[in-house]
């Protein structure tokens, strides 16, 4: 499996690359745009709309939104940097979620419809915020790949850090055993290091000053943890209805979805972090 997931790593990131740092933001956004409607449809899947008509209708409404806040923004990006803003929020909700285990569980309740707007809640903000980072000046598209290179570390740390010091340094004491038992809280600790370490790096690339680096380092900090939600959220999505992964498109790595679950949630935080600390 880990071959696998290399493999397909090694092939899925110099396209990534490619298109952060050739491509202009609309052509960028409009990219992303299917790549998030490919997990969008993956969440509906995992909310237990299984009629394919009725997920095509719920995915057309999104995108229509999409088209909408390009529309209403007419050139100015304060609309984005609102939306953002509301991610940002959705996800410290989120996290009050992850508490109550069972919330939504039911999916032939009302209770679903939390499932549904949770989408919409951290895909558009998500989108948002890239657009944010990758057209802010200068150099936008490289605090984009530091972005996306923080959670792509810490995503590596916590897998080695977990499979090699898993249940030694903290007792044997689980991250969130309910929602993913795997997850140990050395995982954790490797994520955090392995993800502040790179995004510093990869920030010093792209214009990082020597004044800028405790921010910058908060910022890392914050948007490994908020990656860390979003992937504990969509464990619990695919907990309730008893799948391992969200699709089988990508090779070793299950779903767009499970690509895609910590970012969602991380875009929106570094974003607004860009914002307030002006690097």
């Amino acid at each position: 499996m880990t071959r696998t997931r290399v493999i397909a790593a090694l092939v899925m990131a110099p396209l990534a690359i490619a298109a952060i740092l050739l491509l202009p933001t609309p052509w960028l956004m409009a990219l992303v745009a299917l790549v998030f409607m490919v997990g969008l449809w993956e969440w509906f899947k995992l909310c237990g709309v299984d009629d394919t008509l009725s997920r095509t209708v719920l995915l057309v409404a999104n995108l229509l939104l999409m088209v909408l806040l390009v529309w209403a923004s007419a050139g100015s990006m304060v609309l984005f940097q609102v939306v953002a803003l509301v991610g940002v929020a959705w996800w410290c909700l989120a996290l009050l979620w992850l508490r109550f285990f069972n919330f939504a569980s039911d999916h032939e309740s009302h209770a679903r419809m939390f499932k549904l707007a949770a989408g919409t809640l951290a895909i558009v903000p998500a989108w948002c915020a890239l657009g944010l980072i990758h057209a802010s000046q200068p150099n936008g598209h490289l605090w984009l790949f530091a972005a996306l290179s923080i959670v792509w570390a810490a995503d590596t740390g916590a897998y080695f850090a977990g499979r090699q010091f898993g249940g030694r340094v903290f007792g044997g004491r689980r991250l969130a055993p309910r929602i993913s038992p795997n997850k140990t809280l050395e995982g954790l600790a490797g994520g955090l290091l392995a993800g502040v370490v790179c995004g510093l790096l990869f920030a010093w690339l792209a214009g990082m000053t020597l004044a800028q680096i405790p921010v910058v380092a908060l910022v890392a900090v914050a948007t490994v943890l908020f990656s860390v939600i979003g992937d504990l959220f969509e464990s619990l999505l695919k907990r309730h209805v008893g799948t391992k992964d969200s699709g089988s498109l990508i090779p070793g790595h299950g779903g767009v979805l499970d690509r895609l679950d910590g970012l969602i949630a991380a875009l929106p935080i570094f974003a607004l972090g860009k914002e307030l600390f002006g690097f």
